[in-house]
């Protein structure tokens, strides 16, 4: 009674189990077949990328470089004859202008000389007065008449040159500038034939803002180009190029580039660090988006395009300015779809699904 009691417990067991396999087995094959599809659906679902389309322009380019400020006029002023200081009419700092008094010298009998050779001219003038009318009847030979024109000439000259040594003991700014500094005091000897220095100046106005250029950036600097200029104490000039160099510095290979700024008000000192913007020829280049700006699978700098398949390929550019959010590059074609959102993620030969957004375009400098 027993075993006819387990055995029927069992059948209604595996009754009732294969009843609930008519449900549950066929669910769970159709669950895995949607899960199947769903992947395969996202396999061939096609990578998402940004794209803008560019135009190539032309560009003028800034070339900035570090430089500084000279003099245009620097000169050493010195004495041209013998004596002692007498009076000095400069102390550093001083600004002269063109002819002022500098420095006054002993006169050294200089006014005596002048004095003497002036009297000198004014007898052999006589002379030739007098004994011209003798000469030009006949009393005295005509020769004579030859030499004392020259004799009095003679003593012209002697008297001009007694008065340029008296002026040369007056010492006088040549052009207008400042007084960089005083190396004699009053009552100190000045020797001509040492070329005593009596003052250095230096002429301010106008200054100039001179940089180095490396070779390869020469050929884009024009004279007469306007170029900004920067100072170190944040104040900003303009000025023009006034000098490109035509022989390269045999140590560094640049050439030296000289812009020349108004500097009336003095406001601008000699030796200042600058920094120079110089303009360049303009170009035909195209703006994009540094962050666009890749490398490719062999490590070349460039872009990832899409082509009219929307398939990726890689276009290598050259970078010849650098802004703040953008790139003016070369080498890409115009009218170029960039990938300018995902160009990391995706690779040359892929097709993938570009999505456009607002033309970069760009507006010539």
């Amino acid at each position: 009674m027993k075993a006819s009691r387990l055995t029927g417990i069992g059948l209604i067991a595996a009754a009732t189990l294969w009843i609930a396999s008519g449900h549950f087995l066929p669910h769970q094959r159709a669950e895995s077949g949607a899960a199947v599809r769903a992947g395969q659906s996202e396999a061939n679902k096609l990578f998402r990328v940004a794209v803008a389309t560019t135009s190539v322009v032309p560009h003028s380019r800034k070339l900035t470089i570090p430089g500084r400020t000279e003099a245009d006029k620097r000169v050493t002023v010195t004495a041209r004859t013998g004596g002692v200081v007498t009076e000095l009419k400069v102390k550093r700092g001083m600004l002269v202008q063109k002819g002022e008094i500098i420095a006054i010298l002993s006169d050294e009998a200089r006014e005596a000389q002048v004095a003497q050779a002036q009297a000198v001219v004014t007898q052999k003038h006589t002379e030739l007065e007098a004994k011209r009318a003798l000469i030009l009847n006949g009393t005295l030979p005509r020769l004579q008449l030859v030499d004392l024109e020259a004799q009095a000439k003679a003593a012209e000259a002697a008297l001009a040159a007694a008065v340029a040594e008296q002026d040369r003991g007056i010492v006088r700014a040549a052009w207008s500038g400042v007084v960089q500094d005083v190396a004699v005091e009053v009552g100190q000897a000045a020797f001509s034939f040492a070329g005593r220095e009596i003052a250095t100046m230096v002429a301010l106005d106008p200054m100039l803002a001179v940089v180095e250029v490396a070779e390869r950036q020469l050929a884009g600097i024009k004279v007469g180009a306007v170029a900004e200029v920067r100072l170190v104490t944040g104040e900003r000039a303009s000025g023009k190029v006034r000098f490109v160099a035509k022989t390269a510095s045999p140590t560094t290979r640049t050439y030296r580039v000289e812009i020349e700024l108004p500097n009336a008000d003095g406001n601008i000192p000699d030796g200042i660090t600058a920094e120079v913007i110089v303009p360049l020829a303009p170009v035909l280049a195209t703006r994009v988006p540094c962050s666009a700006v890749t490398f490719s699978s062999a490590g070349n700098l460039g872009l990832r395009v899409v082509d009219a398949n929307d398939t990726v390929e890689f276009a290598p550019v050259g970078v010849i300015e650098d802004e703040q959010s953008d790139m003016w590059v070369v080498g890409l074609p115009d009218r170029s779809r960039v990938i300018v959102q995902g160009q990391d993620f995706v690779r040359e030969g892929q097709t993938v699904d570009a999505v456009g957004i607002p033309e970069l375009t760009a507006v010539a400098k």
